[in-house]
Order: structure tokens, then C-alpha cells, then sequence
């Protein structure tokens, strides 16, 4: 089940299918003047099938890949080149997790919408912590966690999924930006003409209107205590579905740790979140394929 070098060829084969309109004919995204050790394409397979397995370190990774599978990946790269090379194909590991999303739910027309904290570094190291600073526009900043109850530093991951829990689409905020402000850079031309479920964090009249006439977004969101003459079309219904997302980030971050960091820079950080994001998405199409429950993500890799 926990085999590297078993699953990594499952996942390159998944990889391979849903990258083919965009793959040259020796695997690889861009013509090299020198033909590099691995291929893209590998790479891409490689950091998928590592955080699938839940090994999110670079190190762990290369020290198991040169001391058990160094047959099975003869042209390893070295560590710091597998690093460069994956944050540079972070897009096409997006482009997976959009290729699946299509395959599973072609027709979803609702979507669910949340955020999750993504902390950098234990609150006693906040005066000392250096990274993840060098985007001006995007810095890590202290915030509260109302769920978690709890204070924290670094970024706020936001995150679309479908009805069926296959994720659409994600982005990136210091940990300060209230949800709301992120509705302006939802990626609309993947949900127009479509109906947006999320919580309080994201209730605004006007981003609802603005959404509503200008991209056919239906954003649908309770309405806080104090708001006793605005008519809602909450029901019970869209707590059940919205509980679909608290699910996954409960799955991502048991199996895939998604709050634990060990990135040093902004576009690292975002690299690491995107193949997290694209391997739930190839476990689910594993599952998908096997005619299995689609969010059982633990059991994919042992069909």
C-alpha cells in the first residue's frame, strides 16, 4: 500500500491523461537546451505521490528515494532542482486537479466555499520568523481563528469544492484579510452560473448583488442574529452540504498536514498548497475509478 515507487506509477499514468493536450512528446512542459534527469512530467508525479503518502519534507523524501528506491529512480535529480522545478510547475498541477474536477462533476452547479488558517511558525517565534515575506502585497500577519479559538501567524487558505467534495479552485490571504474581501477574486469563469454555499465569514449584500448580476454567482450564506428583517433562503439543507468541506480539511489536515510548513518563501508555500489541493483530487479519482466512496481518501492507494 505504502509503496513509493508503486504508487508514484499510478499517479504518473493519472498525470499522463490529464496533462496530454499540453505534454510534448518527452514529457516534458518546455524545450530544455539540456535534457534534464527527470522529466516534468515525473516531477509533477513525484510531489504528487509524496504528499498522497504523506510525506510532506523534501528531505525525508530524497533520504527514503536514495536509500530504498534508488533502482526504481535511477535519474534522480538533485533535492534543490526537484524544489526549483516543482514551484515552477505549479500550474500544472493546478490544471489536474481542474482536468478531475471536470471528469467527476461535469455538470456541479453548486459549490462550497471556506477558509482554513495556514500558520508558518509557533506563536512564541513570531518577532523572529523571517519567511514567507517576500511579497509585499501577500505577508504574514497575526490573526484569531474563532473556530479554533486560538491566535495564530501566517496565511488563510481559501478553498472551493464541489458538492461532491472535489476541490475547484483555491487561493492565498494574509491571515488578517476578512473573508469577504476574497469574493472579489473568486475565479469566476470556472462558477458562473452557478450557486455558492459559505458561512457568515463571507455574508456582504453587496458582493452578493455584485456577484449575482455581473457573473450569474447565486452566493447563499446564513444571516447573523441581529438581522431580523433581511429575507434568507438558508435552510438545514445547506448546513449538510457546507459540513462536506469542514470534512476535508479535517481529511487534509490529518493525512496531508496541511498546517504543517516548511516552506521558506510566499511562491513555496503556494507550491506546496497546490499539490496538497491536486493529490486529494487524484485520490478521489483513484476512488472514482474503483467505483469507490470518492472521499474515502485513506483507503485510495490501497485498491
Amino acid at each position: 500500500m505504502h509503496n513509493l515507487k508503486t504508487n508514484f506509477d499510478k499517479i504518473i499514468g493519472i498525470a499522463k491523461s490529464m496533462l496530454s493536450d499540453v505534454l510534448l512528446e518527452d514529457d516534458n512542459f518546455f524545450n530544455y537546451k539540456n535534457k534534464p534527469k527527470m522529466s516534468d512530467i515525473e516531477i509533477v508525479a513525484l510531489a504528487l505521490t509524496a504528499e498522497s503518502l504523506g510525506i510532506d519534507s523534501e528531505n525525508l523524501l530524497f533520504s527514503k528515494l536514495r536509500s530504498e528506491f534508488l533502482s526504481d529512480f535511477p535519474r534522480l535529480p538533485d533535492r534543490s532542482n526537484y524544489n526549483r522545478r516543482r514551484k515552477r510547475l505549479q500550474d500544472y498541477l493546478v490544471w489536474i486537479s481542474d482536468s478531475i474536477a471536470k471528469t467527476i462533476s461535469p455538470d456541479e452547479n453548486q459549490f462550497i466555499l471556506d477558509s482554513i488558517p495556514v500558520p508558518i511558525c509557533a506563536n512564541p517565534r513570531i518577532s523572529r520568523s523571517k519567511i514567507c515575506k517576500d511579497d509585499p502585497e501577500v505577508m504574514p500577519k497575526r490573526s484569531y481563528h474563532a473556530s479554533h479559538k486560538s491566535h495564530y501567524y501566517g496565511f488563510k487558505m481559501q478553498l472551493v469544492i464541489s458538492k461532491k467534495g472535489v476541490p475547484i479552485s483555491l487561493g492565498m490571504t494574509s491571515a488578517n484579510v476578512h473573508d469577504v474581501q476574497y469574493l472579489q477574486h473568486l475565479e469566476k469563469d470556472k462558477l458562473s452560473d452557478s450557486e455558492i454555499i459559505a458561512d457568515k465569514g463571507y455574508l456582504s449584500l453587496g458582493y452578493q448583488t455584485s456577484l449575482f448580476e455581473n457573473d450569474r454567482i447565486r452566493l447563499v450564506t446564513p444571516l447573523r442574529a441581529n438581522m431580523k428583517r433581511r429575507e434568507t433562503t438558508w435552510n438545514p439543507n445547506y448546513r449538510y452540504v457546507r459540513k462536506r468541506i469542514e470534512t476535508l480539511f479535517s481529511q487534509m489536515c490529518d493525512q496531508l498536514y496541511l498546517k504543517r510548513n516548511y516552506a521558506k518563501t510566499l511562491n513555496g508555500l503556494f507550491a506546496r498548497m497546490c499539490t496538497k489541493i491536486s493529490s486529494v483530487a487524484v485520490l478521489q479519482y483513484i476512488n472514482f475509478l474503483n467505483g469507490k466512496p470518492l472521499n474515502h481518501l485513506k483507503h485510495a492507494l490501497g485498491n
